[in-house]
C-alpha cells in the first residue's frame, strides 16, 4: 500500500474530521432507504472531492449504516428513522479534499431541524 504524503500549512499529516448529530431530519425516506443513502454518500464523496473506494451498507432495524471508505479515509451515515435522527462523520487526510462540503451536502439531503456539528483538527505539525 502505498504511502499519502500531504504537506498543508506546514502540517507533516493533514486531517480534518467534520462529524454531527442530526435531530428531526425531514427527510424520512432517506433514512429508512439503504440504496438512497449510499448514493447521498456517493455524491457527498464527488462534493468533497474525495476518491472512494468501497461503499457498505446495511439496513439495521428501521435505520440503516453506511460506510464509505475513501482513499482520504471515510464517510458514514447512521440513521435511527424512528427519531428521526442521524450521525454523521466525515474524515479526511487529503489537502485537496473538503469535508466540510461533503458533510453540509449531506445535511442539504436530511433536512434535519437542528444539528450538533463538530470539527476536530487531526493533523500532525
Amino acid at each position: 500500500m502505498s504511502q499519502i504524503n500531504v504537506q498543508k500549512e506546514g502540517y507533516r499529516v493533514y486531517g480534518k474530521h467534520v462529524y454531527g448529530n442530526l435531530i428531526g431530519c425531514r427527510n424520512e425516506e432517506a433514512l429508512r432507504d439503504v440504496e438512497m443513502l449510499k448514493n447521498i454518500v456517493l455524491e457527498a464523496a464527488r462534493v468533497g472531492n474525495m476518491t472512494v473506494l468501497d461503499v457498505k451498507a446495511w439496513k439495521i432495524g428501521e435505520g440503516a449504516s453506511v460506510v464509505a471508505i475513501i482513499l482520504e479515509s471515510h464517510i458514514t451515515i447512521h440513521t435511527w428513522p424512528e427519531y428521526k435522527y442521524a450521525t454523521v462523520d466525515v474524515y479526511s487526510c487529503g489537502e485537496h479534499t473538503d469535508p466540510e462540503a461533503a458533510f453540509n451536502y449531506i445535511v442539504s439531503v436530511l433536512r434535519p431541524l437542528r444539528i450538533e456539528r463538530g470539527v476536530a483538527d487531526r493533523s500532525l505539525e
